[in-house]
């Protein structure tokens, strides 16, 4: 299967959701904790998401991940218990839509890290990743769809003396 993997932009949204340190092994249970604590927050104060849920990673994981679940919102909510506002940042990203199993997301992963080298390109600390379906609303799992966002780390240079105009 060939992963379609590209630069886009990805205009800021806000979010509500859960944030903790979570081993590996946990990332299913946690999943599913946030997004039915999210959901609940989200329609005590009467706020409905806008999009998929996602799953929002700081850094890189080892034994533990540091994430973030939730959905993205119209408006920032306010905090309730452990469900607090947050945002996906305006930027440029590398995106890729992966279909299949969770199970099978390192093979997209991975082609985006070649693309991003090929191209000169690199990622920042943050990504994410938004789940189009999964297991709540398809049972086959080489269906899921998730979509892929890797913020770019600044690409911008320094202009010297030298590369400025002259009449």
């Amino acid at each position: 299967m060939t992963i379609d993997v590209h630069v886009t932009h990805h205009v800021a949204v806000d979010t509500a959701g859960v944030r903790r340190a979570v081993p590996m092994d946990a990332l299913t249970d946690f999943f599913a904790e946030a997004f039915t604590e999210t959901m609940r927050v989200l329609e005590m104060q009467g706020i409905p998401p806008v999009g998929p849920p996602f799953g929002k990673y700081y850094g890189m994981p080892g034994a533990t991940v540091d994430v973030e679940a939730g959905f993205p919102v119209a408006a920032a909510i306010a905090s309730s218990g452990e469900v607090v506002p947050g945002r996906l940042p305006d930027s440029r990203v590398v995106e890729a839509e992966h279909v299949g199993s969770y199970d099978t997301l390192e093979e997209t992963y991975a082609e985006m890290q070649r693309f991003m080298a090929g191209e000169g390109l690199t990622g920042g600390d943050v990504m994410w990743e938004s789940y189009l379906n999964g297991p709540a609303t398809e049972p086959d799992p080489t269906q899921w769809r998730t979509v892929i966002s890797i913020p770019l780390a600044d690409q911008e240079t320094t202009a010297t003396p030298d590369s400025a105009a002259t009449p």
